[in-house]
């Protein structure tokens, strides 16, 4: 049992959730000027109702990624906590001096469905828009899954699948807009091959040793 539980215990490094879910609510806010980065493309995309659940569920989503990495293979679990953060911090560095906002339309009905959109738009103020985080850590999983070695049909189908729905979930419940969308993705392209490219530099064994050639006698 103990054993079990040592296994799974660096897990414990996802605590830093909720620190960078406080950092999030400080710069939840208006600064003194906030943009829209609103496009006609994004204008003519309606409100869908239904896509609020997708967009409800996405850090659980998340969570379940980031444990079924850590089982299959913990490098790609650490490698994407560390990307998820390192985006997370990118975000709210731009946050802090450039502020968008995504206009929400006027919600009417008290299905489930819209009481869910009324639920994510009272929890969340409607800044913190550029880059998304949404779609960098829906993007995230899916590119560490692709670079995976245990990568398969059914993990692609289910991974694929709901970090697209996510993805066009911000879109559709009028969360984020298209340029939200990409530039998140754009992040995760930078942060993730920067952190391969390090792990290949300065912690690839091979690497070091032909960095630090090592005598043949060294060891009579």
């Amino acid at each position: 049992m103990l054993l079990r539980l040592k296994r799974f215990w660096p897990l414990s490094t996802m605590l830093v959730f909720p620190v960078l879910g406080m950092l999030y609510a400080m710069f939840n806010q208006p600064l003194e000027t906030v943009y829209s980065l609103e496009s006609g493309f994004d204008r003519a995309i309606p409100y869908i109702k239904y896509f609020s659940v997708p967009y409800s569920i996405w850090i659980f989503y998340i969570y379940v990624c980031l444990i079924y990495f850590f089982i299959k293979d913990p490098k790609f679990y650490y490698r994407s906590l560390l990307t998820y953060t390192l985006c997370a911090l990118i975000c709210y560095a731009i946050y802090s001096v450039f502020q968008t906002t995504v206009a929400r339309p006027v919600l009417t009905g008290d299905d489930v469905f819209t009481a869910v959109t009324r639920f994510i738009y009272n929890r969340d103020q409607p800044f913190n828009c550029f880059p998304s985080i949404h779609c960098f850590s829906s993007y995230m999983v899916m590119k560490a899954l692709f670079t995976s070695g245990f990568r398969n049909k059914w993990n692609q189908i289910l991974i694929y699948g709901m970090s697209s729905l996510i993805i066009v979930s911000t879109l559709f419940v009028k969360q984020h807009v298209i340029i939200d969308v990409l530039g998140g993705i754009l992040i995760v392209e930078i942060v993730y091959r920067g952190i391969v490219y390090a792990e290949r530099t300065f912690f690839n064994p091979s690497a070091l040793s032909k960095k630090n050639p090592v005598s043949k006698n060294a060891d009579a």
